[in-house]
């Protein structure tokens, strides 16, 4: 039986829609509306899907960084909804993000040398001097300079930014590392460089990663299993191989459609979708992709798809499948 290192049950992130002088509640933004996931040890899963469908709210939800609404987030066997303040933050050293913006994520007023730092202290460990040979060792693994400890976050690169932030979520040993979008503001050329780099790291230490993009080229170059989301909800998930060899959802066949072929002689179908994606805060009553599918049909305005599997290790929620 799979070990499970993170399991997500029904997560639900819903935030208040307030109006009028009284600011009263008229309405909620289902930003993750049920989801439910799991990760095994060592394993990458992507997640992907247009902006706006709720992928970078799931993992902050999932690190608590966002109050979930409801549902279960297990890590290790342990639910972390239920740990009081003073546990959670003794987890956090097993749960690390890698945020997509290197620059912003980066304090401009302090040096390298502190950044990394600031993480050992809010953990207490290690004297000065064992944590300044961490942070050396680390800069190293990283593919950076120790020589630039003193330099600051401006003085930097894009990649070699986001090299300091992955040094900054690795120098606590995590477990888990949440890398939202962490290749999206780079050039592509440096893109290569740090999805390899991800990779490495993840064979020395034993790393599990999600992984957020919108991209499903980069997904695929790194992921083992897929989540596929729009507004909200997860429309396919299953292994990687399987759902980029044989996309079953209508939306799961348009994003790949989307790919660029690296030969300009093949030619590639197009699937185009038609109008706008619906407000999470009045989702549509049935399938969440009724309004823009090209397969629509009548119980996909009443009745909403649930995520079943077709196949090992293959699940999808759309009408054409039940």
């Amino acid at each position: 039986m799979t070990e499970w290192l993170l399991d997500v049950q029904q997560l639900h992130v819903h935030f208040p829609v307030k109006k009028g002088i009284l600011q009263r509640t008229h309405g909620f933004v289902r930003a993750v509306d049920d989801v439910s996931f799991h990760i095994a040890k060592g394993e990458t899963f992507g997640l992907v899907g247009e902006s706006g469908c709720g992928k970078s709210t799931t993992g902050r939800a999932i690190l608590h960084l966002i109050r979930p609404t409801s549902g279960q987030v297990m890590f290790a066997g342990e639910d972390l909804a239920s740990l009081p303040s003073g546990q959670m933050r003794e987890k956090r050293k097993d749960l690390q993000m890698v945020f997509q913006d290197p620059f912003a994520s980066l304090n401009p007023r302090l040096t390298i040398e502190q950044i990394l730092e600031e993480p050992l202290k809010a953990h207490a460990i290690g004297q000065p001097d064992e944590r300044r040979q961490k942070i050396q060792e680390m800069m190293e693994v990283c593919g950076l300079n120790s020589g630039y400890l003193k330099r600051y976050a401006h003085e930097f690169s894009g990649g070699q930014r986001q090299r300091i932030c992955i040094a900054r979520a690795l120098i606590l040993k995590p477990r888990l590392i949440i890398a939202d979008e962490p290749v999206s503001a780079l050039d592509v050329s440096i893109q290569s460089q740090i999805l390899n780099l991800l990779q490495d790291l993840q064979e020395e230490f034993q790393l599990t990663y999600l992984f957020i993009s919108h991209d499903l080229a980069v997904v695929n170059h790194i992921s083992n299993r897929l989540g596929v989301m729009y507004l909200g909800r997860m429309a396919e998930m299953g292994a990687a191989d399987k759902i980029y060899a044989k996309p079953l959802h209508p939306y799961t066949q348009s994003l790949l459609s989307a790919i660029p072929s690296a030969d300009p002689r093949r030619k590639k179908e197009r699937i185009l979708l038609r109008g706008e994606v619906p407000s999470p805060a009045n989702p549509p009553t049935g399938c969440a992709f009724v309004t823009r599918c090209p397969k629509a049909m009548e119980i996909c305005k009443m009745e909403r798809p649930l995520l079943q599997q077709i196949e090992q290790d293959h699940l999808v929620a759309c009408h054409l499948f039940t």
